[in-house]
């Protein structure tokens, strides 16, 4: 392993956390103001990644896969989605869970998502086909100090779970040197069948919603839209859905056709569903260029 992006041990860590500036995203007021501990609600509101564009400095971060999974929150309790609908994982997996609030990526392996939504989606829950999933575990919410600190007690937790033989794994976090050599990393993760990269802020607190303090690094743009129309195809496709009307956050409405297998426009996505498309950049009036359907959110 070289010295651009390596493995961090827990002291490394907690000396990261001390050489790193504070994050002024971070400090700033309003609703993602770090939280306490003690104000943790039951499910809080999970940290939502942005883009990374280039323009800052990655050394900075702790740089770590980006799974291909399903996010879920964990309360102490009860597991669910980041939409608050609870999981219905199967009592024997949700029992190996530590009483303490986790953020994390229900995951099988690298490319393996259709098999994993199958899994969580399945009424009842099978605990044979559960055996196989992983709970990967990237932040505690509401947990004191920088990230640095944090993914190292999530290092601590898992290693204490390890005998148990649970389904908790810590995300691996690691330091670049620099661009060049998180480029490197990426197109070494992607070569070897990952989606990409997610850069979180050393010396970020805990906080919630969008922010630059988490960012996603990949070699194709997507994002999640609402779906609120179905176009009736024609030609080859009459009887079917030949595009779906989508409308991002922003209130812009657009359409997708490419990227629709037969079996989903039989049966598309229903109105209010949201589903994810890939697309490369916008366009000057700020809809996606080149969009394509990707798949439906798992969690709904």
């Amino acid at each position: 392993m070289n010295s651009t992006s390596r493995g961090l041990t827990r002291r490394q860590f907690a000396a990261l956390a001390l050489t790193l500036p504070a994050s002024p995203a971070a400090a700033a007021p309003g609703p993602s103001r770090p939280r306490t501990a003690e104000a943790v609600p039951a499910i809080a509101a999970p940290l939502l990644a942005t883009t990374y564009s280039g323009r800052i400095d990655p050394s900075l971060y702790l740089v770590s896969e980006k799974f291909d999974g399903v996010r879920a929150l964990w309360d102490g309790q009860v597991l669910r989605y980041r939409s608050g609908r609870e999981v219905g994982a199967p009592a024997s997996w949700l029992a190996a869970l530590p009483r303490r609030p986790l953020d994390g990526e229900l995951w099988l392996r690298r490319g393996r998502f259709d098999a994993l939504s199958a899994t969580v989606r399945r009424r009842p829950s099978h605990a044979d086909d559960w055996r196989a999933v992983s709970y990967q575990v990237f932040e505690l919410p509401g947990a004191a100090g920088p990230f640095s600190a944090r993914a190292a007690r999530i290092a601590e937790i898992v290693e204490a779970d390890r005998a148990t033989g649970g389904p908790l794994r810590a995300v691996a976090q690691t330091v670049v040197a620099d661009r060049r050599a998180l480029q490197r990393r990426l197109e070494a993760t992607v070569a070897a069948g990952g989606e990409g990269l997610m850069l979180h802020l050393a010396s970020a607190p805990w906080t919630t919603g969008r922010s630059d303090v988490l960012m996603k690094l990949k070699p194709q743009l997507d994002a999640e839209a609402l779906v609120v129309g179905h176009r009736a195809g024609t030609g080859r496709l009459e009887g079917l859905v030949g595009a779906l009307e989508l409308e991002r956050p922003d209130g812009r409405r657009f359409l997708v056709g490419s990227g629709l297998g037969d079996a989903d426009r039989a049966a598309p996505p229903p109105l209010g569903s949201t589903v994810t498309y890939r697309y490369r950049g916008l366009t000057p009036a700020g809809t996606p260029r080149f969009a394509t359907f990707w798949r439906r959110r798992a969690d709904e």
